[in-house]
C-alpha cells in the first residue's frame, strides 16, 4: 500500500483525505490528491436548429468548477501542511508519508477508473445519493481499475484496520478482495469473519471457516460470526454484525450480482454502499 490515489472532489473531502493519512501512516505511502475538472454544456431548446449551447449557463458552469478546483487544491495542501507531510516529488523508500497533487481535465468517474489502474489503493468518498458523481466515481473505480477501493463515510473512526471485519460469501470479488487487502489484515489487532450459511452462498464456494483457518495460518487473530437474511438484509446483517464486532473496516466483494440486477433489486453491495458507517474495502 505504497501508492495512495485519494480523489478530492471539493473543500468537503476531508474524510477522504483524514482516511487516507492513517493508510499512509500505517504504511509509509505516497498519496497522490487527484482532482478533475469537468467541462458541461447547457442545452436549451428552441433556435433555428432546435437547440443551442446557452453561453451565459456555459460560463457559470465553468466557474464553479474552478472554484471547486481551487477549494479542492486549497484543502489538499492546507491538510499536508497542517500534518508537515511534504507535498511535492519524494525519492523512492522516503520513510513517512509524503504527498503530491495532480490536476486533470475530464469526468471524475472516468478518470479515477483509468489513473486508478497503478495505484495500490482508491480512496473515495461515500455516496450521499444514487445516480450521483460520487456513486459514479466509485463503480468505475470498482469496474475500470482493477484496484481496491476504499470508501470514506462522512464521519470515519478516529482508528482504521485494528478490527477488520470480512462480508464473506464465497465470492470470487470476495477472496480478491481478501487477497488484495492482506496488508492490511496482516497489521490488524483482530479479524472477524462475517459469513453467510451455504444456502445463501451467490455460488458454491468455500465457507466462513475455510477462511478464518487460512488467516490463522498467516499469524492473524480472527474470529467467526454469522450474517442472516438475502440481498439487502445480508447487506443490514454483515453491518450490524461488524458494528457489533466493534470493527472500524469492513471487506466486501463488491457487486456479486450484477449492478443491474441491484439497481433494480437491491442487493448487499448496494446496501452498504449507502448505509455504512465505517470504511468499507471493496474490490470487483
Amino acid at each position: 500500500m505504497k501508492n495512495l490515489l485519494a480523489v478530492v472532489g471539493d473543500g468537503n473531502a476531508g474524510p477522504v483525505l483524514e482516511a487516507s493519512m492513517q493508510v499512509a501512516q500505517r504504511f509509509d505511502s505516497h498519496i497522490v490528491g487527484l482532482h478533475s475538472l469537468t467541462t458541461e454544456y447547457a442545452v436549451v431548446f428552441g433556435g433555428e436548429m432546435g437547440f443551442s449551447i446557452s453561453s451565459e449557463v456555459d460560463r457559470t458552469l465553468e466557474r464553479e468548477g474552478h472554484e471547486r478546483r481551487d477549494q479542492a487544491r486549497r484543502l489538499f495542501h492546507d491538510f499536508m501542511a497542517a500534518r508537515g507531510v511534504p507535498v511535492g516529488t519524494t525519492a523512492p523508500g522516503q520513510a513517512g508519508p509524503s504527498a503530491s497533487w495532480r490536476e486533470e481535465d475530464g469526468r471524475q468517474n472516468a478518470v479515477v477508473g483509468l489513473i486508478g489502474r497503478v495505484f495500490d489503493l482508491i480512496v473515495v468518498e461515500q455516496p450521499e445519493k444514487l445516480a450521483s458523481i460520487a456513486e459514479a466515481t466509485l463503480e468505475d473505480a470498482l469496474f475500470e481499475s482493477g484496484r481496491p477501493v476504499l470508501m470514506v463515510p462522512p464521519n470515519p473512526p478516529p482508528a482504521m484496520g485494528e478490527v477488520i471485519a470480512i462480508a464473506w460469501n464465497g465470492s470470487t470479488e470476495t477472496a480478491l478482495t481478501v487477497a488484495l487487502g492482506m496488508p492490511f489484515l496482516q497489521r490488524a489487532r483482530h479479524v472477524v469473519v462475517i459469513a453467510v450459511g451455504p444456502q445463501h452462498m451467490p455460488e458454491p464456494g468455500p465457507e466462513g471457516e475455510e477462511l478464518a483457518r487460512t488467516l490463522a495460518r498467516y499469524g492473524i487473530d480472527v474470529s467467526l460470526r454469522t450474517a442472516y437474511g438475502r440481498q439487502k438484509a445480508q447487506g443490514e446483517s454483515y453491518i450490524k454484525e461488524a458494528t457489533e464486532a466493534g470493527a472500524d473496516l469492513l471487506f466486501k466483494g463488491a457487486y456479486t450480482q450484477s449492478r443491474i440486477r441491484q439497481m433494480i433489486f437491491g442487493g448487499a453491495t448496494r446496501h452498504i454502499i449507502m448505509e455504512a458507517k465505517m470504511p468499507v474495502l471493496m474490490a470487483r
